[in-house]
């Protein structure tokens, strides 16, 4: 019996080995490190994070995952800036949600006018306020997300105007910046919320997971900085 055990545990082993390599939650993998992954939370702390009105995190850590409900301000933020990045996490929503997550904000005071959103929302709608979408600006081509209770990856690519967003390995969102040109205007004609032009928002800020009175998890929290005249990877 312990020889079969043993056979058994190395059938797996190799099959694992062949099919790739795995990380464990919040830890990076070799080849991510040696391509300049960092990642953001550690699934053990706050440590790095706040609120946007620069307080301490008050919401308790779940099972390695980031929680921003109850958290102590509108978002939980990464102390550092960010400007050409591919941000990816993996999210679990309640049955019933709506949230986000913001980038490139240049004002914590005021973040829904300085930053963008990906919305994180249940539902089977296309619209710019279903999964995927960058709030209130560009709509999903297709809605991509699992349902509530199961874990949806998520890479939002920013790389100076143009902002695209994957989820669960499908392109169902991209916008250029530029085409905003007039407040409170999308490029086809329908409203937004904002105050001033989009081309006009800021190309590097902060991250902020959105804290909209619901109870959203985030794990494997990883960024990967772009430089100029580099590509998507």
């Amino acid at each position: 019996m312990r020889n079969m055990v043993r056979s058994t545990a190395a059938f797996l082993a190799l099959a694992l080995g062949a099919a790739g390599s795995f990380a464990a939650d919040n830890e990076l993998l070799p080849e991510e490190r040696a391509a300049g992954w960092r990642l953001l939370f550690n699934g053990k702390d706050y440590t790095d994070w706040q609120t946007n009105t620069g307080k301490p995190a008050a919401a308790p850590i779940e099972d390695g995952c980031m929680v921003p409900y109850k958290g102590g301000g509108y978002l939980l933020v990464h102390k550092d800036q960010f400007g050409d990045f591919i941000l990816k996490c993996d999210v679990k929503m309640p049955p019933s949600c709506n949230s986000g997550i913001f980038f490139r904000i240049g004002d914590l005071k005021n973040p829904v006018q300085t930053g963008f959103e990906v919305q994180i929302a249940t539902g089977k709608g296309t619209s710019s306020h279903d999964f995927g979408a960058v709030y209130d600006m560009a709509k999903i081509s297709r809605n991509a997300a699992k349902p509530a209770g199961e874990w949806n990856s998520v890479s939002i690519t920013a790389k100076g105007p143009i902002i695209e967003v994957e989820v669960n390995g499908e392109k169902v969102c991209s916008m250029n910046c530029d085409d905003y040109t007039e407040a409170g205007r999308n490029p086809d004609g329908s409203k937004n919320k904002y105050k001033k032009a989009v081309k006009d928002f800021p190309r590097k800020g902060y991250i902020g997971f959105q804290d909209h009175g619901t109870k959203v998890w985030y794990k494997n929290i990883r960024i990967l900085e772009l430089k100029d005249g580099e590509k998507k990877g």
